[in-house]
């Protein structure tokens, strides 16, 4: 079971029935009244059966009423405890907001999105990513807009390593270079959504070419987690101006970062000594 209410939420809120989704939306728009009351007052509030309301649980990963509400209660506690270490009085920036308290409420924002993506990630499914990656004879990495970003990053930290790997963020050379791939390779999609088109499109002809392929996204159940092998998931809420999305990014580095450093540390003396002489390599482009 996920154990955020409304991360599981915004992750699968595009599956849901509408039915579903207005037990969603209620939800999301007063946790606090969830927590405390019973699953026929739920029902009764979306003007629903307690079996839609049961469903619901079901469809963003729980067992039942239960445990949905003792993990918003959990979160909701969580979340007060956050916002007062950040001094918010809440998550998402208004337009009224003053620069002290945007900024206050984007560190929040963005802080919160790497303890949920930590919390929640599933370590074995990381430890296979790593196994792959180490054997792998070359690396290609999917993706767009602000993906692309995370995939540059990924292809710097990897090409210092020693290891070959390539962001590719134009599609047709992603596409010819998928196909290019097989069974000795590892390609590595990244996209929030996990429904962008071209990425899951490259992801695909890996996939059909032979490769070992690695979703990185924030929907366990997207056409792009559907489409590979291995799935790492972040755990990110979107925010009305946009701090969702700029989370999205740093979340999706914190989890690079994870896999990263993991390969780092498997191969520890050969990465290191790598590491040193390609700063080595550009010291002397350094103004003293």
């Amino acid at each position: 079971m996920p154990n955020s209410v409304v991360t599981a939420i915004h992750q699968r809120i595009s599956e849901l029935t509408p039915t579903e989704r207005r037990i969603a939306e209620h939800v999301l728009a007063d946790p606090q009244a969830v927590v405390e009351g019973s699953i026929t007052r739920l029902a009764d509030d979306c003007s629903v059966s307690v079996a839609s309301v049961a469903r619901f649980t079901r469809s963003v990963g729980f067992a039942g009423f239960p445990d949905i509400r003792l993990a918003l209660a959990t979160e909701l506690t969580r979340t007060a405890s956050d916002r007062e270490r950040f001094q918010v009085s809440a998550g998402d920036v208004s337009r009224y907001d003053d620069a002290a308290t945007t900024v206050r409420k984007i560190a929040f924002a963005e802080a919160a999105a790497i303890e949920r993506t930590a919390r929640q990630l599933d370590i074995d499914e990381l430890e296979r990513c790593v196994a792959e990656l180490r054997g792998a004879r070359r690396i290609d990495i999917y993706g767009a807009a602000s993906s692309g970003l995370a995939a540059q990053d990924l292809e710097q930290k990897l090409h210092r390593a020693g290891l070959v790997a390539q962001a590719r963020t134009d599609h047709h050379l992603a596409l010819t270079g998928a196909a290019l791939l097989d069974a000795r390779d590892v390609a590595i999609a990244i996209s929030h959504s996990g429904r962008t088109l071209e990425i899951v499109q490259a992801a695909q002809v890996a996939a059909s070419a032979g490769a070992t392929t690695i979703a990185i996204t924030n929907n366990p159940r997207s056409p792009l987690a559907r489409a590979c092998a291995l799935v790492l998931v972040t755990a990110v809420s979107e925010s009305t101006f946009r701090s969702g999305a700029m989370a999205s990014r740093i979340a999706q580095l914190a989890l690079l970062d994870f896999l990263y450093t993991r390969i780092a540390q498997a191969d520890y003396d050969t990465i290191s000594d790598n590491l040193q002489r390609t700063l080595d390599a550009v010291t002397t482009h350094r103004i003293d």
